[in-house]
């Protein structure tokens, strides 16, 4: 999240004059500086109230992962504005991670398969996603900002979990022969039952330290690019880093499809073996260049930490007791997700092996005795047909991204709450001449609204998963892998447009009703008869004690555990499947993938349907819109408050600042 630019603030000031000039009697009985005091008392100092809460929460409220390293707004070099190229060095070191994630995404369940884990077991495992990214980057957001090492508050954790990952991954590739040839200098054969145990149960283990390393390195990652960013070009850094994180996708997934070791022979006889050299050295070579290229304010220059930072249990505890008080938009997007997560989870860490699973059947019919070394090939064989699904999904995903806003109706950026001032949304008004904005408008589609292309995403996903049942064909299956692309766009998308454009008419109506206690208690002082008389009425005192709405952080971190909790859902019920419906590796007829993919086309079924119950739009009463182009200056029927052409743009660009600001985990997957 970033600090407010100047010209924002200075945005801010001019209210505040405007509101002096127009309340002030003529017989000049309240001072301008009575007036101002006033003000400053209900707003704050600072003025953060005036600016978007996604953008600019309290410093009070403000969420212990965010960085704080953008506050500074008098530091002229911090806020100047940065070149494409800048933005590019800055982001690259997440393409550089999502390499790493795909990596793990694709290859590792057929890995941990191959080490001899069962497949109840193995849905066990990868639990260890949602439980490391809701304990681990929250908590590594709060030690970076109490960093005070002299070249940067954020470097340190990005070049320590880069490290710990690559080690991560490299000793997960070489485990079989580090764990073996350490055993066998005890007598222990390396073929044994017993060490294949031990082997597994390592690798478990280190399943979990390499989770803990990826969200150590995403989260300072994230906070990285928020500090080293100038506050008003913090969308054009998150659309940047949206970019970037689809290439590394789809490098990923390419590498992934090639036959590694007929090229890459010396970095080990494996495909998963080259896979992590490759992630390591994208990883490591990404966040070298960043960090030694982009420089990172000193945080020795602000002093000690404050002791008054909030501790990761009373964290949570805040986010309990926000539950309460979500606004309803809000709590319907988070049980939507909530339904909706316990169907993605399962595609995103089993589609490649769904997929293997009916390229392997042929091969096992015709020979199904084996030896381990032939298996071994096949599957690898197998997985690389997996990794080009999901490099299908990839594309399919990202073309989606940059096509569908053109045809959406605009809904949820339609009002000014949307976090910018009036006149200033991101294309022309609608008297524009250009040819282009005017052909752009004949895209859109009417009634085509955000929240009905969600909808029906969901029911594309769930058809494509009861599908994975009757298809048994590579060709057919990567079809369906690829289509629910287009679901995977809108789940990036919509959640968080829909609670970005909520927050923001939250926090809007609130300055709307702080205003109008302000000019009420402007006018209960001049009508004052005497000294003994209240300055506000018992209604303003209401009204000046009404509770202030929670800051982005505190809902982006419920709305966190709304995404986290049903993937821990998901793999125990995958296990329980698994245990039902599996067959030992290398036995034809399996169809325990499909019956799992399936399982959770139910739930997103039902995330289809309680999507249908949000609304569309939630309308801001006219007096507030009215006492904010007050405050703006602007008339209140002025042509910039029409609805711009490419305002889709917008609410895509919101709802990447808004998931980038959240500490969610996988939500790079």
């Amino acid at each position: 999240m970033s600090s407010p630019s100047s010209s924002s603030a200075d945005r801010v000031s001019s209210p505040s004059h405007e509101t002096t000039r127009s309340v002030q009697p003529d017989d000049g009985s309240i001072s301008p500086k009575t007036v101002r005091a006033r003000i400053n008392t209900d707003v704050g100092n600072d003025g953060v109230n005036e600016q978007s809460p996604l953008l600019s929460p309290h410093r009070e409220e403000q969420a212990p992962f965010v960085g704080t390293g953008a506050e500074h707004q008098d530091d002229d070099q911090t806020q100047e504005t940065k070149s494409v190229w800048y933005l590019i060095a800055l982001t690259i070191c997440l393409g550089g991670l999502q390499v790493a994630w795909a990596v793990e995404l694709s290859n590792g369940t057929p890995y941990l398969l191959s080490l001899g884990l069962s497949k109840s077991l193995m849905a066990l495992v990868w639990i260890a996603g949602p439980i490391t990214g809701t304990l681990v980057q929250p908590y590594v957001g709060m030690l970076s900002d109490n960093c005070r090492v002299s070249w940067g508050r954020r470097k340190p954790f990005v070049l320590g979990g880069a490290a710990a990952t690559s080690l991560a991954y490299m000793f997960l590739a070489w485990i079989r022969e580090i764990v073996g040839g350490f055993l066998s200098l005890f007598g222990a054969d390396p073929k044994s039952e017993g060490t294949k145990t031990v082997i597994i149960v390592v690798a478990v283990i280190w399943i979990y330290v390499l989770d803990v390393a990826v969200n150590t390195v995403q989260a300072s990652i994230r906070a990285f690019i928020v500090d080293c960013t100038p506050s008003h070009q913090q969308e054009a850094a998150n659309s940047m880093a949206s970019r970037v994180v689809g290439l590394g996708n789809i490098i990923g997934y390419i590498a992934g499809g090639i036959n590694l070791p007929k090229y890459l022979w010396f970095f080990g006889s494996k495909q998963f073996k080259d896979l992590c050299a490759i992630a390591s050295i994208a990883l490591c070579s990404t966040v070298l260049f960043s960090t030694t290229v982009i420089p990172e304010r000193n945080p020795q220059l602000d002093g000690r930490p404050q002791e008054a930072q909030p501790g990761l249990i009373s964290f949570f505890v805040k986010i309990f007791a926000a539950i309460k008080r979500l606004p309803p938009q809000i709590s319907k997007v988070c049980v939507v997700q909530f339904f909706a997560w316990v169907g993605f989870f399962p595609m995103l860490f089993y589609t490649s092996s769904y997929i293997g699973d009916i390229y392997v059947q042929p091969y096992l019919e015709e020979n199904p005795n084996m030896t381990p070394e032939e298996l071994d090939e096949l599957y690898e064989r197998a997985v690389r047909r997996g990794t080009h699904a999901l490099l299908i999904f990839a594309i399919t995903s990202l073309v989606t991204n940059v096509v569908l806003p053109f045809f959406i109706d605009p809904t949820y950026d339609s009002n000014i709450a949307a976090g910018k001032p009036l006149g200033e949304h991101h294309g022309a008004n609608e008297e524009d001449p250009s040819k282009l904005r005017k052909w752009l408008k004949r895209l859109v589609i009417p009634g085509f609204t955000l929240r009905r292309a969600w909808m029906y995403s969901h029911i594309l996903f769930a058809g494509s998963m009861f599908s994975t049942l009757l298809v048994r064909t590579i060709e057919g299956a990567t079809a369906l892998i690829g289509l629910i692309g287009i679901t995977w766009a809108l789940t990036l998308w919509a959640p968080w447009a829909i609670i970005s454009a909520e927050i923001s008419r939250d926090h809007f109506m609130f300055r709307a009703r702080k205003q109008q206690l302000r000019h009420l208690a402007l006018a209960a002082e001049t009508s004052r008869q005497d000294s003994s008389e209240p300055l506000v009425s018992h209604e303003g005192r209401m009204q000046d004690d009404e509770r202030e709405p929670d800051q982005a952080g505190v809902i982006l971190g419920i709305h966190n555990m709304a995404i986290a909790s049903p993937q821990m859902i998901a793999t125990l019920g995958s296990s329980i499947i698994f245990r039902f419906f599996q067959k030992p590796r290398g036995v034809p007829g399996d169809y325990s993938y499909s019956i799992v993919l399936a399982s959770g086309g139910l739930f997103v079924l039902v995330a289809a349907y309680l999507v249908h119950k949000i609304d569309d739009n939630m309308p801001i009463p006219q007096e507030a819109v009215d006492i904010y182009a007050a405050e703006q200056g602007e008339s209140v029927h002025s042509p910039s408050r029409k609805r711009s052409a490419d305002l889709p743009r917008g609410s895509l660009e919101q709802a990447t600042i808004a998931r980038n600001s959240s500490f969610g985990a996988g939500l790079e997957y």
